[in-house]
């Protein structure tokens, strides 16, 4: 008896067998999918052909199970052979059924980005391959992808733990999790057509710390924009008053900008310098023209209008380059005005943290940021929401507090509606 079989307690399919006469369960890591059905099937065959051949070592297909140490010191016992007899020798692994070749990872690479290229963004396929080059390469391009264990990858996750960042610190668990991203898919289609179990498939991501939001509040972002270079100011406006990403800001085009409904359209963001596909679906969004972005529009197109289709760009009419932005202009004003250092992301925090503040609808909000709903919202701005907008009660009791300021008021509602006002009956009233 050989068979997959799923565990009710986890999900995870198991290999089910019979092995010298002892029934054995080996649990995968892998959930009950017709794909990772599959990938064990193709294991199980090869199992039956290794035990049919007499072949079959139990610590090759499992290593670390409990079983395995059982059979390594038990005999080997052939149909028709006395089990009273001499004990034979065990079978050699070296006649163990090789594992089914498989390309290097180098080669499965090639093939892998040119099947699946034509699905990704320019500027995903860049990182992509930067990603390719400068680690999983490097560590694993020689190697038979079907030969690349668990235990490989755990130790290029250590190694990866000690590289210098772009910041010159450490890599960050977020951008280790993401390398990792990258190799999990890799294998785990390489195991797909290879016939073996991915090694990557129960490697855990790192746990990555929460990022803080650190908005800027009103008085803050009139002190940056009473002091920023006079050919930025407009600039800053729209990014703080529409939570625009930056990449939505540079790649804005005037084609997108419709004064008469008073309406900003995102439909391109600017990314690794080409022009692409908003982030999400949902980032295909209109922004309605608070006041100040309206007339800090207008006088941006007088500028630029003539001079380049991008609303915001330099004197050769190109789109504004992030780096250079942030480097000439963002942190030397923030060092100027004493401000803490933060990414210019946080101007899109901002926007956020202000439209709650000013009490407007989260379903709003979430729509003129680009999000699919409003959860995201209270998820990453969700401690600002009661200071900013204090739902506390207490708006109530200002309403209560004016309406009911003298005892006249009740009065005066019930002359309005064509009654005498009663005093209250005695058993309401105080006891002295």
């Amino acid at each position: 008896m050989a068979k997959v079989s799923v565990r009710k307690e986890t999900g995870k399919l198991v290999i089910d067998f019979t092995y010298r006469g002892v029934r054995c369960r080996e649990q995968t890591a892998l959930g009950d999918t017709p794909a990772n059905r599959k990938r064990v099937e193709a294991v199980l065959k090869r199992l039956r052909e290794a035990i049919a051949a007499g072949a079959f070592v139990y610590g090759e297909f499992f290593p670390g199970s409990a079983l395995a140490s059982r059979f390594a010191s038990a005999p080997v016992v052939h149909a028709g052979t006395d089990t009273g007899a001499s004990i034979p020798q065990l079978a050699s692994p070296a006649a163990a059924v090789p594992k089914p070749a498989s390309p290097n990872f180098r080669e499965f690479v090639t093939t892998w980005l040119a099947e699946h290229q034509i699905e990704w963004r320019r500027s995903h396929l860049k990182v992509l391959k930067s990603t390719l080059d400068a680690h999983l390469l490097p560590a694993f391009g020689d190697k038979p992808v079907g030969e690349i264990t668990k235990s490989d990858i755990l130790a290029f996750r250590a190694k990866l733990a000690d590289k210098p960042g772009r910041t010159g610190d450490k890599l960050s668990s977020k951008r280790i999790n993401n390398i990792l991203g990258v190799l999990r898919q890799i294998m785990a289609d390489a195991a797909d057509r290879h016939g073996f179990i991915s090694p990557s498939a129960n490697v855990r991501p790192l746990k990555v710390r929460k990022s803080d939001v650190q908005p800027f509040s009103l008085d803050q972002v009139q002190q940056i924009l009473a002091v920023v270079r006079p050919d930025y100011r407009d600039y800053f406006t729209v990014r703080f008053f529409t939570g625009m990403r930056t990449g939505e800001a540079h790649g804005l085009k005037w084609k997108y900008v419709d004064f008469e409904r008073r309406l900003i359209l995102v439909r391109e963001t600017f990314v690794l310098g080409e022009d692409e596909y908003t982030k999400t679906d949902s980032s295909q969004r209109d922004i309605q023209m608070s006041q100040p972005v309206y007339e800090a529009l207008k006088r941006q197109h007088a500028a630029t209008g003539k001079l380049s289709e991008y609303v915001f760009c330099n004197r050769e009419g190109h789109p504004l380059d992030n780096k250079n932005f942030s480097e000439r202009v963002w942190y030397p004003l923030l060092r100027h005005l004493e401000l803490a250092p933060r990414r210019p992301y946080q101007m899109r925090h901002t926007a956020a943290t202000l439209w709650l503040a000013s009490g407007e609808s989260p379903q709003w909000i979430a729509n003129q940021l680009g999000h699919a709903n409003s959860q995201m919202l209270f998820t990453v701005y969700g401690h600002f929401v009661p200071n900013m907008t204090r739902r506390d009660g207490s708006a109530i009791d200002r309403l209560l507090a004016t309406r009911f300021a003298s005892g006249s008021a009740v009065a005066e509602a019930a002359n309005e509606a064509g009654h005498q006002a009663q005093p209250p009956p005695a058993s309401w009233r105080r006891v002295a």
